[in-house]
């Protein structure tokens, strides 16, 4: 059996390393287990920007962030990014979709309304971490 392919966006990402026993850190933990998360070299720059701010010191120390970049790195297939999408309200969305498209995904997870209201794409199907685990395979 092929194994899924995941985008996880930036904020269900975060969400997964800061708390614990949600459906984010279980559809990451999810995906990681049986599936192949799928980043371009925009998504992971943009990953790598977030965790590393200040403001996530309160939530979790940076080593356990940088930890956790290293071991996502790890675990990725980088996609890289050849036919460019336009369609979301804010565009700086449009490259989760491309990672989808590029890669091939079978889900993009996200909490983004911006993202959520193009389900399907492609035959991509565009949930939410909950949604996902509800009816997951």
């Amino acid at each position: 059996m092929n194994k899924l392919r995941f985008v996880l966006d930036t904020n269900v990402l975060i969400s997964s390393i800061l708390s614990k026993n949600t459906p984010p850190q279980k559809l990451f933990d999810y995906s990681m287990a049986h599936g192949i998360i799928l980043m371009s070299e925009a998504t992971v720059t943009e990953i790598t920007e977030v965790l590393t701010r200040k403001k996530f010191d309160r939530y979790a120390p940076l080593f356990k962030r940088s930890n956790f970049l290293q071991t996502l790195a790890s675990k990725i297939e980088a996609i890289k990014i050849t036919e460019t999408i336009t369609i979301c309200r804010d565009p700086k969305d449009d490259k989760f979709l491309e990672v989808a498209v590029n890669g091939k995904a079978d889900y993009l997870i996200t909490g983004n309304r911006d993202l959520l209201v193009l389900h399907p794409f492609r035959n991509i199907q565009i949930l939410t971490p909950a949604d996902f685990l509800t009816q997951s395979p």
